[in-house]
């Protein structure tokens, strides 16, 4: 059975990404620092391990880590999806919201990855979780636009280091999805923003999940930067 480390899986593409991995016979260690989250959805599913960690402290990241091999013995897969949103016009942006921010969604990524690799095998691979942000600038979002950048150039980085050692390291860029982190937008602003989506709907969270799980197993890919989008990427001639 292979194990699979999905970090922010408590709810959202996490959680949808743990319900796929499972029904394909994966083992799950399901991340997240909301404890009573977390052991909720884990209570009510079959061969998860769940551990409550703050992927922002290094020191947390050494116990999820020893929690993991101590449940399952290696890492398949690492899926780094956890992430903040603080948004704000760069005037207003307070330094604190910037450096959660990056802290999280970029920092946080790489010292997963550093901490998992010493128990990756050939064949193992590395899925980071970015956003159209990360490619299409919006206003108010240099913080969230700025991580999920930096994943890309990331997971870059990491395809060419770990291709000798038959790793891979991909990028999913999901689309607009409705989950917790969007649940603060007024209807009239995602009326907008659906306009711009060519599919004109919103991503299901499984249907951005099931794309985590294919890149998970596709070999011979790496250092891809994939979008889960409906075409909004292409719609701005961003490829």
């Amino acid at each position: 059975m292979k194990t699979a480390l999905i970090t922010g899986a408590a709810r959202g593409i996490g959680l949808a990404t743990t319900d796929i991995l499972c029904a394909q016979g994966w083992h799950v260690v399901m991340v997240d620092r909301d404890a009573e989250e977390l052991m909720a959805q884990a209570s009510e599913r079959y061969a998860v391990t769940a551990a409550v960690h703050d992927i922002s402290d290094p020191d947390q990241v050494d116990k999820m880590i020893a929690v993991t091999l101590a449940a399952r013995g290696q890492i398949d897969a690492l899926v780094n999806n956890a992430g903040v949103h603080r948004g704000g016009k760069v005037k207003r942006l307070a330094d604190e919201a910037w450096h959660e921010v990056l802290q999280v969604n970029l920092t946080g990524a790489m010292t997963m990855t550093r901490a998992a690799l010493a128990h990756m095998e050939a064949g193992s691979a590395i899925i980071n979780v970015g956003a159209v942000v990360g490619f299409r600038g919006f206003p108010g979002d240099a913080a969230y636009a700025s991580s999920k950048a930096g994943l890309a150039g990331l997971t870059k980085a990491l395809a060419i280091e770990l291709a000798p050692k038959d790793i891979t390291a991909n990028l999913v860029i999901p689309g607009l999805v409705l989950t917790e982190m969007t649940s603060g937008l007024t209807e009239a602003s995602l009326e907008a923003m659906n306009k711009q989506i060519p599919m004109r709907r919103f991503a299901e969270e499984r249907e951005i999940a099931e794309v985590v799980y294919w890149v998970s197993q596709s070999r011979y890919m790496t250092g891809a930067c994939v979008p889960v989008d409906g075409g909004l990427l292409s719609s701005f001639g961003v490829t």
